[in-house]
């Protein structure tokens, strides 16, 4: 569990590998989740030089997830971002399926591994000051590769768009009973092709003050390096397909709407290409670039810049784009890993949050990169967990705000942050033998570079198990800090915008972390 590869050798393959290996060659091991080969570099690449800032992070949970974990996505939907979706992948070996009687051997050795996974619903509750996790809900489902909610609600419900290795798109819809509980039911479904698993979507939805009649559209990937544009219907569940295309030739990794522009698309895949396309005409590519030397993996447009692009590869870069000239990037950013997922903050407009698998996670401010081409770029965190990979990661769309000398309360409107009947969400500690556990284990913080906290001992024990911080054991962190969390309903003016929590996801270890980041 945690394995990684060295430098020079093929990396392991992943629980997830669902293909022939290809031969070693420019783009990523194919395998998919697995760490990434040595990065093969550009001579002539513009490189931005990175400056620490003073930055902190503070864990405050860790849940095993049973299953090994890629995806983690916060509700945006006012009135119910207290709510966090985790997905799960697991592959499933023969041998560890039940023998078929009629098979003389017992086996069927043609048969293919199963990939199976699990969804799990949390709710945020700053009044459970050790444990703020609730879980209110888990489903048993297809393996999961990718999740996003819609950024507006439709037929009165929010909804949750999940890409699984069955070569399907599933709408989930929240619910709410009358026990103020939610849970997460089926809504619409989409083969997308056959022999093939569904790897990406993202909504069109992405950008503040999308106009009304709009038509809501869904675009995906598949291992196939096809893309799927499809439009969900709003007045209830449907999904129809609107086109499909050969996008790359091996896997599409990534596929993402310009928020800005929702009839134009981008793809990235496993032959290190990354291509823009006009879904109104999309036989042909607008532009395709070679400027990443592996895997294009992850793509988001920025929701606050127009003509803001960040992509991130196998290469361990990310890239920063001005759509009208992709000749050359705003800026090159070099990570500690392959990247994964890419997120922009929800409010704050230059912050990007980058998953960088063995690299663990890290924070950066593109707004000098962005407004003035200048070659520094600020990173306030970048957090190495150990004996993982960091494939998932998202910003809470809740905030903090400072309080004067009062008691803090739980701002989410009409929707309180606890669910009757939902259950905690244990610590890791709690599930798995300390001396098991590959969960980073401190007891306070951990600074800007990564360090700080309890050490591991020799042997892979740890001095400090997982626990509360010393505010906690005095009626929370919240109260102690003097802050609370509102949404967006509430003025920004007064938030803090150094305070946020952040969700992440490792893969082998499988535990979900959830994190108050602070940016001094």
């Amino acid at each position: 569990m945690g394995t990684t590869a060295e430098v020079g050798e093929v990396p392991p393959l992943g629980l997830c590998t669902f293909l022939a290996p290809r031969a070693w060659g420019p783009c990523c091991q194919p395998g998919f989740l697995t760490s990434p080969p040595p990065a093969v570099r550009h001579p002539g690449r513009r490189r931005v030089l990175l400056r620490m800032l003073g930055g902190r992070v503070r864990l405050l949970q860790a849940v095993d997830t049973e299953h090994t974990v890629d995806s983690v996505e916060w509700c945006p939907l006012e009135g119910c971002r207290h709510l966090l979706a985790c997905g799960t992948y697991q592959l499933r070996k023969p041998e560890d399926q039940p023998a078929d009687p009629e098979s003389k051997s017992g086996l069927d050795v043609d048969e293919p591994q199963i990939r199976f996974g699990r969804l799990y619903l949390y709710s945020f509750n700053e009044d459970s000051s050790s444990c703020p996790l609730v879980e209110v809900q888990r489903r048993d489902t297809s393996a999961i590769l990718d999740m996003k909610w819609c950024h507006i609600a439709v037929a009165g419900h929010a909804l949750l768009g999940v890409a699984e290795a069955a070569g399907s798109i599933e709408l989930l819809r929240l619910v709410r009973s009358e026990q103020n509980s939610y849970t997460l039911q089926p809504f619409s479904r989409f083969a997308l092709e056959k022999q093939c698993l569904a790897l990406s979507l993202d909504w069109s939805t992405g950008k503040a003050g999308r106009a009304g009649d709009q038509p809501l559209k869904i675009i995906s990937s598949d291992s196939s390096g096809q893309l799927h544009l499809l439009q969900a219907y709003q007045a209830g569940p449907g999904m129809q397909a609107v086109g499909t295309w050969q996008a790359h030739h091996f896997e599409a990794w990534a596929a993402a709407f310009d928020y800005w522009q929702t009839e134009v698309v981008y793809s990235g895949g496993d032959d290190g290409l990354l291509k823009g396309w006009d879904t109104r005409t999309p036989g042909t590519p607008v532009f395709t670039s070679r400027r990443h030397s592996m895997g294009v993996c992850s793509i988001q447009s920025s929701p606050h810049c127009e003509n803001v692009l960040a992509t991130g590869s196998y290469d361990e870069h990310v890239l920063l784009w001005d759509t009208r000239s992709v000749k050359q990037p705003l800026a090159d950013v070099p990570m500690q890993g392959g990247v994964w997922r890419l997120k922009w903050h929800p409010f704050h407009h230059h912050l990007l949050l980058a998953a960088c698998m063995h690299g663990g996670f890290t924070i950066f401010n593109c707004q000098k990169a962005i407004e003035e081409n200048q070659e520094v770029l600020p990173v306030t965190l970048s957090y190495t967990l150990p004996n993982s990979l960091v494939y998932g990661v998202d910003w809470s769309w809740l905030y903090f705000r400072r309080l004067p000398q009062t008691h803090p309360s739980f701002c989410l409107g009409s929707s309180p942050g606890s669910d009757p009947g939902g259950k905690t969400a244990d610590p890791v500690c709690s599930l798995k033998d300390a001396a098991q556990s590959s969960a980073p284990c401190f007891e306070r913080l951990a600074d800007a570079d990564g360090e700080g906290g309890t050490k591991h001992q020799s042997g892979g024990k740890l001095k400090t198990p997982l626990q509360p911080f010393a505010e906690d054991k005095d009626g929370g962190w919240l109260h102690a800090s003097g802050v609370q969390i509102c949404e967006r309903g509430h003025s920004l003016e007064a938030a803090d915008s150094d305070v946020s929590l952040v969700a992440t996801c490792s893969f082998y270890d499988h535990v979900l972390h959830l994190w108050k980041w602070e940016n001094s």
